[in-house]
């Protein structure tokens, strides 16, 4: 039937109540159904539920149908696949996310809604949230809005209804995709092609885009009702540098007793060692440790004159630094889940990862150390270099979200401070 067709048809049906002896009275019923125009026309057309209204095009040339929540618009970014099951509040606001796509495994997101409380930075800084369903309603008392209306007020887009187990196996199978996620009708799939095919997120400083620019001083320690493992005692000064720093990397470290002076990523060397701080921190951050040529320099400065300890990508630029190489995963580890062994202690940890990047131990000088090691591809989680007091992890020992099995981490670079203070 054409669209601009209406059709109508008449049911009779014979009373029932009329007696057998008498002629069958009948009713007559007549149904009529208004074409999409004529509903158009009356108002009416609108349907009550949401269709598909965004495109995910990947550089493999696929393209995925979807609906819209949050903002809308075109967006590009490197789409990865995350495979935490809770925590999607504070995997919005980790900086290490910046220029990528994050695509929930977990089919059901939104349902505990957002609240303040968990969030690892002061915005958002991903390029966007992919997921399979997104929950109507939510569910817990400590929820302040939904989901769509947090992305929206952060002009943050976001897509569900799509198939995001297929997604996830083409990712494994290809490696990390580039993509365009819009909900633009008048741009052609072709021209959303082109775009994810002529940008690259390797090679691109992203630390720049979201460290501090000032330096300021952090106070706030775990709130007493989350705390599990730190003590009080001797007060150690520390500088951290924000490459992306999330605000429970340096809870964690206040909460064993530290004194935090959060710097921004280009902050010289000199200045940090005017300061004398007990040790200093490099800290996570998005992107390629080979884009920042400059946080390599400022990290060889500091090396061997304090004792450093080095997250994710700090652990990354230790690395360089040290001489060593690193080099683009096939698409990455993120997620809380990821088992990580203790070389030193052989207990395996659970871990929470989100890096793009990982160092060659084969690359390393002589004397660096291989700590840990990633039970999944056997990658380097972990390196020390104990005739530098340097210390460093591949993952995320704060684990926010994810297990706390690698929190002794953070004392264990407060003993290393407390060793080299009373050796000096």
């Amino acid at each position: 039937m054409a669209a601009s067709a209406s059709m109508s048809f008449t049911l009779i049906k014979p009373n029932s109540s009329s007696s057998s002896s008498a002629s069958p009275k009948c009713r007559v019923l007549t149904l009529r159904c208004a074409s999409q125009s004529q509903l158009a026309a009356s108002g009416l057309a609108e349907r009550p539920w949401k269709v598909s209204d965004a495109r995910l095009v990947l550089e493999d040339g696929s393209v995925w149908k979807a609906k819209s929540f949050g903002a809308s618009g075109t967006q590009l970014g490197e789409v990865v696949f995350n495979t935490s099951l809770t925590g999607y509040q504070e995997i919005l606001t980790d900086p290490s996310y910046a220029g990528q796509f994050v695509l929930m495994t977990n089919p059901h997101i939104g349902n505990t809604g957002v609240n303040f409380d968990d969030e690892e930075s002061s915005e958002c800084f991903l390029a966007g949230l992919v997921i399979r369903s997104l929950t109507i309603s939510t569910s817990n008392w400590r929820c302040k809005e939904t989901l769509g209306d947090y992305l929206a007020k952060r002009n943050i887009m976001g897509i569900y209804d799509v198939d995001t187990r297929a997604i996830t196996r083409r990712l494994r199978e290809d490696g990390s995709l580039i993509g365009v996620l819009s909900t633009e009708e008048s741009k052609t799939d072709e021209e959303l092609l082109e775009m994810s095919r002529s940008w690259d997120i390797v090679g691109i400083d992203l630390i720049s885009g979201v460290s501090c620019k000032a330096p300021y001083e952090w106070v706030d320690k775990t709130n007493s009702e989350w705390d599990f493992n730190s003590t009080g005692g001797e007060t150690f000064r520390i500088v951290a540098y924000d490459f992306g720093i999330k605000h429970n990397i340096l809870r964690r470290l206040a909460s064993y007793g530290c004194k935090i002076t959060v710097v921004p990523s280009t902050w010289p060397a000199s200045e940090t060692l005017k300061m004398k701080p007990d040790g200093v921190l490099f800290s996570n951050g998005p992107g390629d440790p080979s884009a920042v040529p400059y946080a390599v320099e400022t990290v060889k400065e500091i090396l061997g004159k304090v004792p450093v300890f080095g997250i994710c990508m700090g652990h990354q630029l230790l690395g360089q630094a040290l001489g060593g190489k690193t080099f683009k995963m096939k698409f990455g580890h993120h997620g809380g889940n990821h088992p990580v062994c203790n070389l030193r202690t052989g207990h395996v940890e659970i871990s929470a990862q989100n890096h793009n990047y990982a160092v060659d131990p084969a690359s390393l000088p002589e004397g660096v150390e291989v700590t840990h090691v990633n039970l999944n591809d056997g990658s380097c989680a972990g390196l020390a270099y104990p005739a530098k007091n340097i210390m460093s992890l591949q993952y995320h020992p704060e684990a926010s979200p994810g297990p706390h099995d690698s929190d002794y981490a953070f004392r264990e670079f407060v003993e290393l401070m407390k060793k080299v203070k009373q050796n000096a």
